[in-house]
């Protein structure tokens, strides 16, 4: 048995880039979804093609029972998982007035409370390393459009904080906080070249420049309680 991670939301968008990124650095790979089933079929097979095992998980992270029994179903078919990147995410435009008690749980539940269980789970394993909490450029702006998904990201970047402190030496955490990098479902390039003409580096992104930054923190075992921006910039502006 070899090297292994789990990357949550692992079977689409940057989840799967990062993925398949591991995949071909050694790790075997434990995807996880929720409703995206297909979608982790597809990126567990890529990945068996490139010759290393993969295996899907389901989990609702929004409902604390099932964050709970993630992390020891995967060590029982991966004992050796030493990487965990938090990459699952919920995006909604809502502002301050229009945020109900449901949409701020539901916000609050997958996008700061499951990866904080989650790490806390993952720092008992034996082999445990590394995690990685997927943030936003957002957390650096006082940016009310989306505001309790971006209260919950800046909520994960102080934990992410605060847990490099707490699990060194044993694990490193690092967060990377991702601009104009891929396009919500619903809107094209275009979308992005729009939102890039406000950068300082006037262009948008691709998952490349995100699984360079994940190879920079997996690579570098002098780096935790570091958040990556990679914006273009964005984050200044």
């Amino acid at each position: 048995m070899g090297k292994a991670a789990l990357i949550t939301g692992g079977g689409k968008r940057l989840g799967k880039a990062i993925s398949l990124f591991l995949a071909e650095s050694g790790y075997d790979i434990a995807v996880h979804y929720n409703h995206s089933e297909k979608e982790a079929k597809e990126t567990a097979e890529l990945i068996r093609e490139k010759g290393r095992q993969a295996e899907i998980f389901k989990s609702n992270l929004s409902e604390i029972q099932e964050v709970r029994s993630l992390i020891p179903t995967v060590f029982e078919v991966f004992p050796e998982c030493s990487v965990l990147v938090n990459s699952a995410s919920i995006f909604e435009n809502v502002g301050f007035e229009d945020v109900t008690e449901e949409i701020f749980d539901r916000d609050f539940n997958t996008n700061f409370k499951a990866p904080f269980f989650l790490s806390q789970d993952f720092s008992k394993g034996d082999h445990s390393e590394l995690i990685i909490n997927m943030l936003d450029m957002r957390i650096n702006k006082i940016e009310t459009e989306h505001f309790s998904y971006n209260l919950s990201k800046k909520a994960l970047r102080d934990f992410t904080l605060m847990a490099a402190k707490e699990l060194g030496p044993k694990i490193r955490v690092n967060g990377i906080c991702p601009g104009p990098i891929l396009p919500p479902p619903d809107k094209d390039i275009h979308y992005l070249e729009k939102i890039a003409e406000n950068t300082p580096l006037k262009k948008p992104g691709n998952p490349d420049y995100i699984i360079s930054a994940v190879e920079y923190i997996l690579n570098n075992p002098f780096v935790t309680g570091q958040c990556l921006f990679v914006d273009g910039g964005q984050h200044l502006v």
